[in-house]
């Protein structure tokens, strides 16, 4: 029982939210979630919204934030099978960025100073260094072309998020408002030729985005990819060495190729069985 990895879930729902944005974020995935009647959806101000939110984030030169994944998976006899990982996050603009993501399989940290990204699999206790001088964009960019990386919300934080978000957005919609984690928000709802995808924004002068949901229409079963988002903070306190990496004792230093087991879905099979 083969199960689909993250990275190539989210490779394929990038056709809609292409690439170039953290998070890596990093994350495809549309149609059985129902969704609300035309009758019901708001006036055609989704795209407005998304905006707003889009050039909040980029007016933010320092952001952290905490995150919740569940990623879904297909098994070849069909059956859905969920993911979980938890994680934080801490960018600074233009070029220094600091992600650490931790669930049942993989426990990984990604650090960049403006001119190395380290990736660091702490249930391997190994790291590898890639040389990637620019900023943080053209990092995720990197990672995701040459490395199949990618980092929870890339596509949320980019300078350019809303031009790559809604450059196959064939309709989009606002549902009307729902309330995540106890905070109102104005629910949107967007389709894509292979995906669909929906965001959850913050109602009021912060419009940041608490869920964000991507549904894949090109695989069987359409699993998702979903991102909950808490905690989130617009120039926060940041330690001199917050984004300079230490190897801990022991670690061994290793090409790239060699980071195994540092994805949110584990290699290989789905354990269990048929009775």
């Amino acid at each position: 029982m083969n199960a689909l990895s993250m990275s190539r879930l989210m490779r394929r729902g990038r056709r809609l939210i292409p690439r170039g944005t953290i998070a890596a974020a990093v994350f495809a995935l549309a149609a059985a979630v129902p969704v609300a009647p035309r009758a019901f959806a708001q006036a055609d101000d989704a795209p407005q919204i998304l905006k707003a939110m889009t050039d909040y984030i980029a007016s933010q030169k320092t952001i952290s934030a905490t995150f919740n994944t569940d990623i879904e998976v297909i098994t070849s006899d069909l059956q859905k099978i969920q993911f979980d990982a938890s994680g934080r996050a801490l960018v600074s603009r233009p070029d220094k960025l600091r992600v650490s993501r931790t669930g049942g399989y993989a426990d990984v940290e990604l650090v960049f100073d403006g001119k190395t990204a380290t990736i660091f699999g702490r249930n391997l206790n190994a790291f590898a260094q890639v040389d990637a001088p620019g900023s943080t964009d053209q990092l995720i960019e990197k990672l995701r072309n040459e490395y199949l990386v990618d980092a929870p919300g890339a596509d949320l934080l980019g300078a350019h998020a809303y031009d790559e978000m809604m450059s196959q957005v064939l309709d989009a919609k606002h549902i009307g408002r729902g309330v995540v984690d106890g905070v109102e928000c104005e629910h949107l709802a967007f389709r894509g030729p292979d995906t669909d995808w929906q965001i959850w924004i913050e109602v009021g002068p912060h419009p940041i985005p608490h869920k964000y949901v991507i549904t894949s229409k090109a695989v069987t079963g359409a699993p998702q990819y979903t991102l909950r988002i808490s905690d989130w903070k617009t120039d926060p306190a940041v330690a001199a060495d917050a984004f300079a990496f230490a190897p801990p004792t022991g670690a061994k230093k290793v090409e790239f190729k060699e980071l195994r087991d540092i994805d949110e879905v584990p290699a290989g099979t789905v354990p269990g069985g048929k009775k």
